[in-house]
């Protein structure tokens, strides 16, 4: 089940339509009151939620929904209108799946659905995280793109690990800064551009697994 949270009817309407079409059960909420009503009586696999809501906004209930233990991890993707790279950036930190910026398509909303959905499904096997034609062996601390096996630095792999281990999530460069360098690094962000070309280079033919979101970050994604 997916809740839709999006006070324009006509968008929520297609919202709906187009994710039972897509083969997933999906229920529409115009403010965040019903929304919390229902998340009472069962909780979702995803929530779409839109940040200009009327009464409480989209970041206030992503801020309720990860501050309680039963819906901290609940999966969010958030609609933020066309250049308001604040919102964006605001709402990853706090702990958003992935972001749509309005207007957005329905074809896209259904992928991004998706990758979310299978960044929180089962794990992979121990030891082992696959992407695409990406392998990488933590164990033995081994890399394999394209079945060959590639050397990587100690960041360009930590980079690595955490794309592969959240496939479709959007990273921030503070975020990745703070994760791979720890927060008592005292670096630029532009560290972690320079190490992401590294390792674009390093991938070759999976290199594209890589993509840059425009104004907030980095995501590893397939495009099939």
């Amino acid at each position: 089940m997916i809740y839709c949270v999006e006070d324009d009817r006509a968008i929520r309407e297609l919202m709906i339509y187009t994710l039972n079409s897509a083969g997933f059960e999906a229920r529409g909420f115009s403010e965040g009151g019903a929304f919390f009503l229902a998340l009472r009586e069962g909780k979702p696999d995803l929530v779409m939620l839109d940040i200009m809501l009327p009464d409480e906004d989209g970041i206030a209930i992503l801020k309720r929904l990860r501050s309680h233990t039963d819906t901290a991890k609940l999966p969010v993707i958030m609609a933020t209108a066309k250049g308001t790279e604040y919102d964006k950036v605001m709402g990853l930190d706090l702990g958003a799946d992935d972001y749509l910026a309005k207007p957005f398509g329905m074809m896209e909303m259904v992928s991004r659905v998706k990758a979310v959905l299978r960044r929180a499904g089962p794990k992979q096997d121990a030891g082992v995280l696959c992407v695409g034609n990406l392998e990488m062996n933590t164990e033995e601390h081994k890399v394999f793109s394209d079945g060959k096996q590639i050397e990587l630095t100690l960041k360009e792999y930590e980079l690595l690990q955490l794309f592969m281990s959240s496939p479709g999530r959007v990273f921030t460069r503070e975020q990745l800064l703070q994760s791979v360098w720890d927060s008592a690094y005292m670096g630029e962000t532009r560290t972690v551009d320079v190490h992401i070309g590294t390792l674009r280079s390093k991938l070759k033919g999976c290199r594209a697994y890589i993509e840059t979101v425009r104004g907030v970050g980095y995501r590893m994604e397939i495009r099939l």
